[in-house]
């Protein structure tokens, strides 16, 4: 398995470049702004993903291991493969991807070319727990942050209403009591 290439741009091609290593090059598919920001000639460094069936091997390959652990992450869930993983990698950073899945923000998800609701729904549904609360939104208090958005769905607010209530919560405030506090005074205004 290739999990790791460093080697020399020698041709651009839409979602793709040829790194070229050892003599060798190697078509690595990194999504089309991936691909824009990769110049012929630029010495890179991919972590990649070796994905083999019967009718293809294929190489996918991102600037940072975090991009290819969520992109790993991505193909567990049924009905992603590798096309749409990088689409949405592509068309979401990682940290807006964790948040989205963590407060199960289905229109983040949506605006992604060729993810529907009930792929956006099994997506929430399959990685909630495995990506955790780590987004930068939620800060890091981890789940206290999640239960505090699901405190307030539960009041009835939506999770776009809450998310925009706690992201204007000073981050000094600590007890998640007067956070919540705090953010329906938010919501109030």
């Amino acid at each position: 398995m290739i999990a790791y290439i460093k080697g020399k741009v020698i041709k651009r091609s839409g979602s793709s470049v040829v790194v070229e290593n050892g003599g060798l090059g190697y078509k690595v598919f990194v999504g089309e702004g991936a691909a824009a920001e990769l110049g012929v000639g630029a010495v890179v460094e991919l972590w990649t993903h070796h994905h083999v069936r019967e009718d293809a091997d294929e190489l996918y390959g991102f600037l940072t291991s975090d991009k290819l652990e969520m992109f790993d992450l991505l193909l567990d869930v049924n009905g992603i493969g590798p096309k749409s993983a990088i689409g949405v990698m592509a068309a979401i950073s990682v940290d807006d991807l964790k948040t989205a899945i963590a407060t199960g923000d289905l229109a983040m998800l949506t605006k992604v070319s060729g993810i529907g609701k009930k792929t956006a729904e099994r997506i929430i549904l399959d990685l909630k727990d495995k990506v955790g609360f780590l987004s930068p939104l939620l800060g890091s208090g981890g789940n206290a942050r999640g239960e505090e958005i699901d405190a307030l769905v539960a009041l009835g607010y939506s999770m776009q209403e809450s998310r925009e209530a706690l992201a204007n919560v000073s981050q000094d405030i600590k007890d998640p009591g007067a956070r919540l506090k705090e953010a329906l005074k938010n919501i109030r205004k």
